[in-house]
């Protein structure tokens, strides 16, 4: 049994993927105890109290960071939040666990990495959930292992079924578009496999298909993006949100004496189906039934990481990447136009 105390959390943010967050940290992952709770909605507290049995909660995000016994802090808070939250945490001497991405602007990333680095005992480590998904982990360990020579091309996707009640394009304005919103995880895995390069040139364009009213805030429901780095490797990354039949996440790592793919088939479990209209499986309907168990394993890494005092999985420096990518994906959409990377794109 471990003797070290275990880690008391609090957590910002309570929507949809919030709560999924909290049941976690709050139930499944031993080493971590939810003392606190913050949202500056009236009912996601009230579910806090009734669902997690949290009686500390917070309208206030400083309130949070000040409560008493405190030691890290969980954020499923807007995008456009999270720098000067994670800011204010590390300021605190709070550790912190936040959901991708670190922001939409690259310096605001700069700055994150900036005052981590004059805090070098509090940890930070950033949603990308996919690297902890058993079989992209299992991938990445056959990559590291030479098993398909040297990866050199990698082909990605994010595609969720469509929503017909519009969520998204809601969500849209603050969202920072499909190429930072969606396409922020196959950038990170492909820089994973990849070996971690540096961007070069960035291509990107995309269609409404579905949802017209992503016109007004110049998105697009479907997106295509090509990706050159600095030693010759490329990528290629599609994201969609208008699927008919379910959600997908696919990975494919091409190198010199071999290929990988990670679901080619978006299985919901091991069941198949043959009737009169043919043999088939059903899908996963939502990233949720993908990834949730790379969820509670993510929530365990990062509990662990403080713990046990373990380097971050992923860097502060891999988050400003993807965020600097994803502008740069961004800007060529709208400019019709190859971008060239600088010091400080995006």
């Amino acid at each position: 049994m471990s003797t070290v105390a275990p880690l008391n959390l609090g957590i910002a943010g309570l929507g949809r993927l919030g709560k999924r967050h909290a049941l976690n940290f709050a139930q499944k992952v031993p080493g971590a105890t939810l003392v606190a709770a913050c949202s500056p909605v009236a009912d996601e507290l009230a579910w806090a109290r009734r669902e997690l049995g949290v009686s500390a909660l917070y309208a206030d995000y400083a309130h949070l960071l000040a409560h008493p016994g405190l030691d890290a802090v969980v954020l499923v808070t807007p995008t456009t939040l999270h720098a000067a939250q994670i800011t204010d945490a590390l300021n605190a001497g709070k550790h912190v666990f936040c959901e991708k991405p670190l922001s939409l602007d690259v310096e605001d990333c700069l700055r994150v990495e900036e005052t981590q680095a004059r805090h070098p005992n509090v940890k930070v480590l950033i949603g990308f959930v996919r690297r902890f998904d058993a079989s992209y982990q299992d991938a990445y360990a056959r990559v590291t292992r030479g098993d398909i020579g040297r990866p050199f091309y990698v082909r990605s996707q994010s595609a969720d079924k469509n929503d017909p009640s519009g969520f998204f394009v809601r969500f849209a304005p603050t969202s920072g578009g499909i190429f930072l919103d969606m396409n922020v995880h196959d950038i990170d895995c492909a820089r994973w496999f990849l070996g971690g390069p540096k961007i070069a040139r960035a291509f990107a364009a995309g269609t409404i298909a579905v949802h017209q009213g992503l016109k007004e805030c110049g998105d697009v429901d479907n997106g295509l993006a090509i990706c050159e780095f600095e030693d010759g490797s490329l990528a290629h990354f599609y994201a969609t949100r208008t699927l008919a039949h379910g959600h997908e996440s696919l990975t494919e790592i091409v190198g010199t004496a071999g290929r990988l793919t990670v679901g080619q088939n978006p299985r919901l479990d091991r069941v198949d189906i043959a009737d009169a209209y043919g043999v088939r499986n059903e899908c996963t309907p939502t990233f949720w039934e993908r990834f949730e168990d790379a969820f509670l394993r993510e929530a365990q890494a990062f509990v662990d990481m403080v713990r046990e005092n373990r380097p971050p999985p992923v860097t502060l420096a891999d988050a400003t990447e993807a965020t600097r990518i994803g502008r740069m994906l961004t800007q060529s959409f709208r400019a019709h136009a190859v971008v060239e990377a600088d010091e400080r794109s995006g």
